[in-house]
């Protein structure tokens, strides 16, 4: 049997090489919005960060979306990842 070829992403926060399943990503759309991407499918220019709470809230400390979206970025879209994390882990 073939083994299947596991794409990875690398965690703009932590430069971690990871499964792209376990990284969460967020994406600029050509009309200009930033939004979390949950099926990972977007079309638009994507950045990845680790599922977890403290790099969540590093992104948002560094503003680093803004840096590798080429965009400004309202922390409402950090305050949703924490939010939707604790919701996530509740479960």
């Amino acid at each position: 049997m073939k083994k299947r070829k596991i794409p990875l992403r690398k965690c703009v926060v932590t430069n971690e090489m990871k499964p792209k399943k376990e990284l969460i990503r967020i994406v600029r759309t050509p009309e200009g919005e930033v939004v979390i991407d949950s099926t990972g499918k977007k079309s638009g220019r994507g950045a990845y960060v680790s599922n977890s709470q403290e790099c969540f809230e590093e992104a948002k400390k560094k503003d680093v979306f803004s840096r590798h979206l080429n965009v400004k970025v309202s922390s409402e879209i950090y305050d949703q990842l924490i939010k939707d994390r604790i919701k996530g882990d509740s479960q």
